[in-house]
């Protein structure tokens, strides 16, 4: 099973996200913005993280984009969790690094899915 890393600033999103993912035999990290992600990321190498992009500090996109330039962490698949529905928004998201784009509210099929496909993807 992997190691996730859940980046958002709502406990509530977070919380939801780790239950479902635990459920299915995974190890849940989480961040409550940008600047903690990276951190989290560059000390605990994760297998995949989830990430916001409506948050204080660096939001979601700045931390995508830092996460995959830096040669530490760009092998990290990054998948943008957002409210953000726009195409516009998931174009972005994917220029910045971020390797898929799932729109809230999630389902738990959904997030669980994108786990197994990207674990799959990169092993």
């Amino acid at each position: 099973m992997a190691v996730v890393l859940i980046v958002d600033d709502s406990p509530t999103e977070v919380h939801v996200m780790r239950g479902w993912l635990e459920k299915d035999g995974h190890t849940v990290l989480s961040a409550a913005d940008g600047d903690e992600g990276i951190r989290v990321a560059h000390e605990r190498r994760p297998d995949l993280i989830f990430m916001d992009v409506v948050m204080p500090g660096l939001n979601g996109f700045q931390a995508t984009r830092t996460l995959a330039r830096d040669p530490g962490t760009a092998g990290i698949p990054v998948i943008i969790v957002t409210t953000k529905n726009q195409e516009t928004d998931r174009i972005w998201a994917l220029r910045q690094g971020a390797v898929d784009y799932l729109v809230k509210p999630v389902s738990e099929g959904d997030l669980v899915a994108k786990v197994t496909q990207w674990l799959n993807a990169s092993a």
